[in-house]
């Protein structure tokens, strides 16, 4: 799973612990540093290069220089500056923020389901980002059983894994497997065929090298969210199309396992 880097500038010490109590729920954010002015602000953007800026632009504080021009004073040093989200306490400003360009823009305090809007927007639009940029480029993976190693390809879409053994090179369509199962230090994939393939490397690996569509749902799974037939939260059970498979999922990853239910609503979606 991909992890989102991120620092909060806000000149209110109660709002900067609100908003990170919020994001430490979803497991794809990593907390860097906060700050309460313009200044301080600056310099942590810069030494960090976060993937995230959680920013107030209507301080209590007048003399933090908190505002929209925060994010014009970024372009000066970056090609491409990190995602903006927007936190304040009013939609008036909504209208100038979209002008500058930025990714979101939340009310405070940060409610977990607009976290969660959020992180899938970003979700998506790496994805998208990534399919044009692997129109004329195919990516693959190669696990080499016998050395230990990951071997990054030239590759493309569709995502392949090659899980390579003695001279055996066995191809993976990533979009044909249902999910993968820890297995002390191997991990176990299953295919939409219902066979077996097992890897000498360990689920962590895989979390680390794969992206959505393949999310982290237990200590012992990730699954392929497109493989998804029924999500029963009180028992905290996945089950697989096509399949008696049952997964379950553990408080842990509860959040992962909402995003994809929010997920799922956020498509071509009809709840009866």
């Amino acid at each position: 799973m991909k992890k989102y880097s991120y620092i909060i500038i806000d000149d209110v010490a109660e709002s900067i612990l609100k908003t990170k109590t919020t994001a430490s729920g979803f497991s794809e954010l990593s907390f860097k540093a906060s700050a309460s002015s313009f200044e301080e602000g600056l310099e942590l953007v810069l030494e960090h290069k976060p993937d995230l800026v959680f920013l107030e632009i209507e301080p209590e504080n007048v003399s933090s220089h908190l505002s929209l021009t925060f994010i014009s004073e970024l372009h000066r040093f970056f090609q491409e500056i990190p995602k903006i989200i927007i936190t304040t306490n009013t939609k008036e400003r909504a209208f100038d923020a979209i002008q500058y360009g930025v990714f979101d823009y939340l009310l405070k305090p940060v409610a977990n389901i607009d976290l969660l809007k959020a992180i899938l927007k970003l979700k998506k639009a790496n994805f998208d980002a990534k399919i044009v940029g692997s129109t004329e480029e195919q990516t693959s993976i190669v696990i080499d059983n016998i050395n230990n190693v990951t071997i990054p390809q030239n590759i493309q879409k569709p995502l392949t894994i090659c899980i390579k053994s003695y001279g055996d090179y066995r191809y993976l369509n990533a979009e044909d497997i249902c999910y993968f199962q820890a297995d002390n230090n191997s991990t176990d994939i299953y295919l939409n065929t219902g066979e077996m393939i097992t890897a000498f490397k360990t689920l962590k690996h895989f979390e680390s090298v794969l992206t959505y569509p393949f999310i982290r749902i237990h200590n012992s799974y990730v699954i392929n969210r497109n493989y998804i037939s029924r999500i029963h939260s009180g028992n905290s059970i996945c089950y697989i199309k096509n399949s008696a498979k049952k997964i379950p999922f553990s408080k842990t990853y509860r959040a992962n396992v909402e995003q994809i239910i929010a997920d799922f609503a956020a498509g071509n979606y009809l709840e009866v």
